[in-house]
């Protein structure tokens, strides 16, 4: 049985958390990241046995490793938690975050790198709450570049679920700074002993061609305040560098 997801959130560096994870002699993790199960509409939920899913995990018939997988799209796809939880109540979540202002332009670049999306950014974010109708009443995979970034909403469905001692969340700067440190906590988390590793990996990231227009950073900031805000609060945070000016 799996014990373990890292369930967001996207363009938040869950692919070098992944490959973190993956070199830890106690923990299994999939070559394939994002496996994309809790999330699959395709399923009949009502009577699934996971037998799919547990392919992903059979190259490991050591019983001693704990299952791990990494899907971002966990934390933000609703009917995900409910899955989860019947699947395995006891699961472990590890969720990471990141200034949802930086985080949509990441996303946006993404799309537009892989020809999915043919707006700028301005008017992308703009038009999103009108090109997601198309999805409703489930969420819209691609052009979700703000509604992603409602965190504080997405942990309390997840706190419906799962207890907090089985969320853990850090944010996408501790892990690009202070790797050692943050890893170390996620493996007491994961009741694993700690591992040291030579060398570090980085974090996952596609180029942008330009940095993001001020007037869709000022726009994002005026959305996002309250939401930051809120998760100063729940997480105990400071925030103040996700509302000011970043350069990336």
């Amino acid at each position: 049985m799996v014990e373990f997801l890292v369930c967001g959130t996207q363009k938040s560096g869950t692919t070098a958390l992944h490959n973190y994870l993956s070199r830890h002699p106690e923990l299994y993790l999939p070559a394939k990241k994002e496996i994309h199960y809790f999330d699959d509409e395709s399923i009949n939920w009502a009577s699934a046995n996971h037998e799919s899913y547990h392919k992903y995990f059979e190259m490991n018939k050591s019983k001693q490793k704990k299952w791990g997988e990494v899907t971002p799209i966990y934390m933000y796809w609703n009917p995900s938690a409910a899955r989860i939880w019947e699947y395995n109540p006891k699961m472990k979540l590890i969720i990471i975050l990141r200034n949802p202002i930086t985080r949509a332009y990441s996303h946006w670049n993404m799309e537009k790198s892989r020809n999915a999306e043919n707006l700028n950014f301005l008017d992308a974010i703009k038009t999103e709450l009108e090109r997601s109708r198309c999805s409703l009443p489930l969420q819209n995979r691609v052009f979700s570049y703000i509604d992603r970034g409602f965190y504080s909403q997405q942990l309390r469905w997840l706190y419906r679920f799962f207890p907090s001692n089985q969320v853990f969340i850090v944010k996408q700067e501790e892990l690009d700074k202070h790797a050692p440190k943050v890893l170390s906590e996620i493996y007491d988390y994961l009741k694993v002993r700690d591992y040291k590793f030579e060398g570090s990996v980085k974090m996952h990231s596609i180029p942008y061609k330009e940095p993001m227009p001020i007037e869709a950073k000022r726009y994002l900031l005026d959305i996002f305040t309250n939401e930051i805000k809120q998760l100063e609060v729940m997480l105990n945070w400071n925030c103040n560098s996700w509302r000011e000016s970043i350069q990336e």
